[in-house]
């Protein structure tokens, strides 16, 4: 891997940085080596991205993020992820909030809506979305009264952004919303998280644990980075012993990260779909890591000084980025 340029905490990336993920190949850390992506392991895909987040919190979520949108070449039709991904400069990125409709028509579906939190928006060629299936007019459902619902990808050419990404940390993660109007897509551009058209295992790992666990090692990145510069600079020893005992929860979740990947691997090669159960648990020890994290770094941080109160200073960065990744809803239920 060629050396990472320096860069620092701005509203969007370098165009040298953006050069390094793309000569790296990181949007397409999962994607199949016949499709111009790294087809990375799965143990050795989340290490890399917890060293991204470790060195930069915005670096490691966009990538994360955006690999993990990459991650849907398993779920396209194979005619659209051959369209899609030729050339290897594919960047998906989009929602995972069904917050638009979809009228079928025929073969087609006309899409209309506004979808919040696309990370990586400004970077992206395609858009995903989910958006609830309309007939003339009328919402579908399922037996159960749920909504029917299918997910799209579609040309960034056809997205309108919108630039609502004002928070206090994650900034170059440009997490902006965005709108279609009216735009009329060939049913090929839909998909379904639960059905795979690659032969690749680590396609049938379930989207819920890839998620759960491509998110927790960023969460750990950062809270790694987080006791590197908080270690010299802390003024007491009981100070450094709260740093020790947040240096003892990292040990614990690199460890279950480790056993969890290392054995949703083992089953999905052998064609046995992690069980329900696997995941819950998964799920479960996420949450409460990272509800640990936090609890520990709200902790400490008063014992940084005035220094970690700017926000210039790198602990501050870092506790600003951490906090506003911890709004994400997938750990939503820790507290």
């Amino acid at each position: 891997m060629t050396p990472l340029p320096s860069f620092s905490e701005n509203t969007l990336f370098s165009e040298p940085l953006l050069n390094w993920i793309a000569q790296c190949n990181l949007w397409n850390l999962w994607v199949p080596k016949n499709y111009g992506g790294l087809e990375t392991g799965f143990l050795t895909g989340l290490q890399q991205l917890q060293t991204l987040a470790r060195t930069d919190s915005s670096l490691g979520w966009t990538v994360t993020l955006c690999a993990g949108a990459n991650y849907f070449v398993g779920n396209l039709l194979p005619q659209t992820a051959d369209q899609i991904f030729a050339g290897g400069k594919a960047i998906l990125g989009g929602s995972g909030g069904m917050f638009g409709t979809a009228e079928k028509l025929d073969n087609h579906y006309k899409l209309n809506g506004t979808w919040r939190y696309a990370t990586g928006a400004p970077y992206l060629t395609h858009f995903t979305l989910n958006a609830q299936i309309t007939e003339n007019g009328q919402a579908l459902t399922h037996a159960d009264g749920s909504p029917q619902f299918l997910s799209f990808v579609i040309p960034a050419s056809e997205v309108d952004i919108i630039q609502d990404w004002n928070t206090m940390g994650l900034k170059a993660s440009a997490t902006h919303s965005f709108s279609v109007s009216n735009l009329l897509v060939n049913q090929e551009a839909s998909f379904s998280y639960n059905h795979c058209h690659l032969p690749q295992a680590i396609f049938r790992i379930p989207f819920s644990l890839f998620a759960d666990l491509t998110l927790w090692v960023n969460y750990l990145g950062m809270a790694e980075h987080f006791v590197a510069e908080a270690q010299d600079v802390l003024p007491t020893e009981s100070a450094q012993g709260l740093l020790a005992e947040l240096q003892a929860a990292i040990t614990q979740a690199n460890q279950q990260i480790i056993d969890f990947a290392t054995l949703t691997s083992e089953r999905v090669e052998n064609a046995r779909e992690p069980a329900s159960a696997f995941c819950d648990k998964v799920h479960q020890s996420a949450c409460d890591s990272v509800k640990c994290f936090s609890q520990q770094i709200v902790t400490i941080f008063p014992h940084l000084g005035v220094k970690a109160a700017r926000e210039e200073h790198i602990l501050n960065q870092i506790f600003r980025d951490y906090f506003t990744a911890s709004q994400h809803h997938i750990f939503s239920d820790m507290v």
